[in-house]
């Protein structure tokens, strides 16, 4: 009979409780007072995600995000931005344009 004692030394076996994956975001806006990231994975809340500044200007933050498409936004000092590198586009509330990552 196969135990959890009796596979010390073996690789893990694969669980699909693992689901999620770490995703880092990054903002470029040097002159921002404050930036957060808003999604359907925080119900697009601005207060929920702050980013963190970085030396270079850069805002930075690290999630985990369950696999799928998220649709989101930088919320940049009070305003909507798009993510320039993000893996594309969709529609979202009132036929806005959204940030589209793919989380594998």
């Amino acid at each position: 009979m196969f135990t959890e004692s009796s596979a010390i030394g073996s690789p893990p076996r694969y669980s699909g409780r693992r689901n999620l994956h770490h995703a880092a975001f990054f903002c470029h806006a040097p002159q921002a007072k404050q930036v957060s990231l808003i999604g359907d994975f925080n119900r697009w809340d601005p207060s929920a995600t702050p980013m963190t500044k970085q030396p270079d200007g850069r805002w930075m933050i690290g999630l985990e995000l369950s696999h799928g498409y998220h649709r989101y936004l930088f919320w940049v000092d009070g305003q909507r931005v798009l993510d320039p590198n993000a893996s594309g586009k969709a529609r979202y509330a009132h036929n806005e344009h959204v940030s589209l990552r793919a989380i594998s």
